[in-house]
C-alpha cells in the first residue's frame, strides 16, 4: 500500500521513541531531520552529565525544536542518577514533610539539572493518590493518600520544574493510586464511581491543569465508571470527554509506554498507538522495551493506515501534531530561563528534604541502643522492584552507615535466599551468628507487602529484641524493632539521612 508522505510526516510528529546507546544512532538523527518531533531518554542513554549534554546537542543539531523527554521523578524513579542513586527523595518523602516550598525547591533543583543536560520535558510528577497501600507500582512515587495533600504538592512540583524552562507532565491520568495490578503486566481496574473518582483521583490533575501544567500522561487503567471496555489511554470518553471537555486541559496528552502489556497485549503496539491517538492522545511514548527503528516504523504505519481506513480522522492526527509543535514552541520561548526564576538554591536540598522526612518510633529501651556506639551488622532485605525502577540502582543504609561507623558489616538478602525449604532457619542462624556481640540493624522495603521480609524480621527480633528496623518503603508496620525508623524513600540521600540518625551524627 502506498502511503501519503504528508500522513507519514504527521505520524512521525506524534511518536516519541526511545533508542539504545549514549550517542544518537543514525536512524534517530535521520528521522529527526525528516520530521520526527521528539525522543525519550532512558537510563541506558545516560552515563555522565557532560555525555547527556553532548547527546542532546546532537539531537538538537538535527531538529532545533526537538522534544527530549525523560522520567525524572527523583527518589526511586530516576534516569539521570540511576547508576548512583538519587540525590533527592521521591514524592512520598516530600508529602510526609508537607512543606510546599521545599517540594518546589526540590523540583526546581531537578529542573536545573535537566535544563543543563538539554532535556526539556520531564514525565513527572506522579499525581496519583496512593489510596491503596498494596499498590505494586505507585507507592513511594505518590505524595500520599490524601487527595488535597497530593494536589498541593503536585502544583508546587510543577511550579518549581516549569520555572526552569522544563515542561512538567502530570501522570498517570485519571489516577493509578487505587490499583493492585502493575500496568506493565496487566490491566489495573479503578472500580470507583464517577463521584468518588472526582473527589479523590481527579483532584491533583485538576489542580495541575489550573497551575498550567503543559503535559498530562495517560494511565493504562480500566475505569468502568467512564468506560467499561477500553483502558484510559485508548478511551475517547476519558481522554477527550473527561480530560479535555470536563477538566478543560488543552496541553499535550502523552501516553505511558505503549508497549506495556495493559494496552499492547490486546491490541499490539501499532494498534494501541492508533487507538490512543484516535481517543485523544497527542504523542505516543515508546522505547522502554522496544527501542529500534522497526518499532517506530510499525507504529507510524499503523497510525497512517488507521487514517486511510477511516478509523482515525486525519483532522485528529493533525490536531495531535499541532499540540506537539505547540509544546515545542512554548519550550523554545523558555530555552534560557530568567536567572531570577532559578536563583537561590539551598545547598544539598535533596539531603535536607531526606533528613526532614525521617520518622522514628521508639519502644522502651530504645535509648540504650540508639544512637549506635559500635559498628553494627546490617541486613538489607531487597524485594523485586517494578519495571519503572531501574534494576541495580543503589539503595540501602549499609554503605552510608559504614562510612560513619567503620567496621560495619552488610548482608543483602532477596526472597529466594529466605523462602526455599529450610532456608529461613538457616538464614536466621547465619544472621544471628554474624550479629553476635554487635548491634543488629534490619533494613526492609515495603515489608507490609512482602511476607518473606516480615517472616524473617519477626524471627530475628524474637531472638534479638534489641534489633533496629529501618523501613525504606511505605511504613505499614511501625511496631517492629526496639526502634523503627521510616525514611519514606530508598533514594541514596534517604540512606545517608538514616545513617546520620543511627549514629547521632549532627549535620553541619
Amino acid at each position: 500500500m502506498k502511503r501519503s508522505p504528508d500522513l507519514l510526516r504527521l505520524a512521525d510528529t506524534v511518536i516519541l521513541p526511545g533508542f539504545e546507546g549514549t550517542t544518537a544512532p543514525d536512524w534517530v538523527r535521520r528521522r529527526l531531520g525528516g520530521g520526527l518531533a521528539g525522543v525519550v531518554l532512558f537510563s541506558r542513554n545516560v552515563a555522565t552529565p557532560a555525555q547527556v549534554a553532548g547527546l542532546t546537542a546532537e539531537l538538537r543539531a538535527e531538529n532545533p525544536g526537538v522534544l527530549i523527554g525523560i522520567d525524572e521523578e527523583a527518589g526511586e524513579v530516576t534516569r539521570l542518577e540511576a547508576r548512583t542513586g538519587s540525590s533527592r527523595p521521591g514524592n512520598y518523602a516530600l508529602g510526609v514533610v508537607d512543606d510546599e516550598e521545599l517540594t518546589e525547591q526540590v523540583a526546581r533543583d531537578i529542573g536545573r539539572d535537566l535544563h543543563a543536560a538539554g532535556i526539556n520535558l520531564d514525565f513527572a510528577p506522579a499525581a496519583d493518590v496512593n489510596s491503596n497501600p498494596d499498590n505494586p507500582v505507585i507507592g513511594l512515587r505518590s505524595f500520599g493518600a490524601d487527595p488535597l495533600l497530593v494536589a498541593r504538592h503536585t502544583t508546587a512540583w510543577i511550579r518549581g520544574l516549569q520555572s526552569t524552562g522544563v515542561a512538567a507532565c502530570a501522570k498517570h491520568f485519571p489516577g493509578h493510586g487505587d490499583t493492585s495490578v502493575d500496568s506493565h503486566h496487566g490491566v489495573p481496574r479503578v472500580g470507583v464511581s464517577r463521584e468518588e473518582l472526582a473527589e479523590v483521583e481527579l483532584w491533583p490533575f485538576l489542580a495541575a491543569i489550573r497551575e498550567g501544567v503543559r503535559c498530562v500522561m495517560t494511565g493504562h487503567l480500566l475505569v468502568p465508571a467512564h468506560d467499561p471496555e477500553l483502558p484510559a489511554t485508548l478511551s475517547p470518553h476519558i481522554l477527550t470527554g473527561l480530560l479535555r471537555t470536563e477538566l478543560g486541559f488543552d496541553g499535550l496528552i502523552v501516553t505511558d509506554g505503549i508497549e506495556m502489556a495493559a494496552v499492547s497485549g490486546p491490541y499490539g503496539i501499532g494498534g494501541a498507538s492508533a487507538l490512543a491517538v484516535t481517543a485523544g492522545a497527542d504523542a505516543v511514548c515508546v522505547g522502554g522495551e522496544n527501542a529500534d527503528e522497526a518499532t517506530m516504523d510499525h507504529i507510524r504505519t499503523a497510525i497512517v493506515d488507521a487514517v486511510t481506513e477511516g478509523t482515525l480522522p486525519e483532522e485528529r492526527l493533525a490536531e495531535a501534531a499541532d499540540r506537539v509543535r505547540a509544546l515545542a514552541a512554548w519550550l523554545a520561548d523558555r530555552a534560557a530561563p530568567d536567572a531570577s526564576a532559578v536563583a537561590g538554591p539551598v545547598a544539598e536540598i535533596g539531603l535536607v528534604a531526606a533528613r526532614r522526612a525521617v520518622r522514628i518510633t521508639r519502644r522502651p529501651g530504645a535509648e540504650a541502643v540508639l544512637p549506635l556506639t559500635a559498628a553494627p551488622h546490617v541486613v538489607e532485605l531487597a524485594p523485586e522492584t517494578n519495571l519503572a525502577i531501574d534494576k541495580g540502582m543503589p539503595w540501602g543504609a549499609g554503605e552510608p552507615l559504614s562510612k560513619l561507623l567503620p567496621g560495619t558489616t552488610v548482608a543483602r538478602l532477596a526472597e529466594p535466599d529466605v523462602t526455599g525449604p529450610g532456608a529461613l532457619d538457616g538464614v536466621s542462624d547465619t544472621v544471628l551468628g554474624q550479629a553476635a556481640d554487635r548491634p543488629l540493624v534490619l533494613v526492609v522495603r515495603d515489608a507490609h507487602r512482602h511476607l518473606w521480609q516480615l517472616g524473617l524480621v519477626e524471627r530475628l527480633l524474637a531472638a534479638r529484641p534489641d534489633g533496629i528496623v529501618v523501613e525504606m518503603g511505605l511504613p505499614g508496620r511501625t511496631d517492629l524493632g526496639i526502634a523503627h525508623i521510616a525514611t519514606h524513600g530508598s533514594a541514596r540521600v534517604c540512606g545517608q539521612a538514616v545513617a546520620e540518625v543511627l549514629t547521632g551524627a549532627v549535620p553541619e
